[in-house]
């Protein structure tokens, strides 16, 4: 992108932009790299913070957990990944009632929803299982398994029975949605448009929903009717006051737990 000054041509620098590849974000980044000024790059959840933190990324759409973990970050109310009840693809599966749980093996992709785990278990079945990352080569023994993401339908589990939807529980422990990602810029850029930029995706993005099914989930094994239901029901993209209110109080919940060491730093909207 570039603007004049009388004679004098200023080239405004490209913003870096990560993201997820999973099917939930696709809305939010829809035509995303064609923009001019826009690098778009993908990469799984829990690496995010680490594009920020070695600023490889400028923008990102990071595990709001990670807010707490980078000082200096600043949140976009542009859009994000939530829920207003169930998700569909957070879950936990289990062989043994939820309160038997002794050890849960946790897919590591997104820092939010293992965390989330942490607080739905301890609050709502008053249980603190161990955590140990979920080896789909070596799966341990017995072990309750949390899984997130397209996988989480192309690859359900048909032998545990007990199953456990974490944007339903955190719906039914405190009345409000929840937020998974948001987008989040380091310290010291220069946003410019690309604020704009996002929601204007965002909007785009809702409004090919078939679009998107068709490229990207069929593709990967998703039933239209469920990919549709997922992206149009399921899911918000949206951050409001009440998502930020949602994210104050899981921020609190994880301080509570041990999960962000120091009191949560107030929420700074770009």
């Amino acid at each position: 992108m570039s603007v004049q000054a009388g004679s004098t041509e200023f080239v405004r620098p490209t913003l870096r932009v990560g993201s997820v590849s999973f099917l939930n974000a696709k809305p939010l980044i829809y035509r995303l790299e064609e923009i001019d000024g826009v690098d778009l790059q993908l990469d799984i959840p829990s690496r995010l913070l680490d594009g920020l933190l070695q600023e490889r990324f400028d923008v990102a759409l990071l595990p709001v957990i990670d807010y707490q973990r980078m000082s200096g970050l600043r949140l976009l109310t542009s859009g994000g990944i939530g829920c207003d009840g169930p998700t569909l693809t957070v879950r936990i599966f289990s062989s043994v009632p939820i309160t038997q749980i002794g050890t849960l093996a946790c897919d590591t992709d997104s820092h939010t929803s293992v965390a989330l785990a942490r607080v739905i278990l301890a609050e709502r079945y008053g249980i603190r299982p161990q955590f140990v990352p979920l080896d789909h080569r070596h799966p341990e023994a017995g072990a309750a398994k949390l899984l997130i993401g397209d996988k989480v339908v192309c690859e359900e589990p048909d032998d545990l029975p007990y199953q456990l939807d974490l944007g339903r529980e955190w719906k039914e422990h405190t009345g409000l949605p929840f937020v998974f990602a948001a987008w989040m810029a380091r310290p010291g850029v220069e946003l410019g448009e690309l604020p704009a930029l996002l929601e204007r995706a965002k909007r785009a993005g809702l409004e090919h929903v078939e679009q998107m099914i068709d490229r990207f989930a069929v593709p990967r094994g998703w039933p239209p009717a469920i990919a549709r239901d997922y992206l149009t029901k399921y899911l918000k993209y949206d951050i409001g006051p009440r998502h930020l209110e949602a994210i104050r109080s899981f921020h609190q919940f994880a301080h509570h737990y041990g999960l962000i060491p120091h009191v949560p730093r107030e929420l700074d909207l770009a």
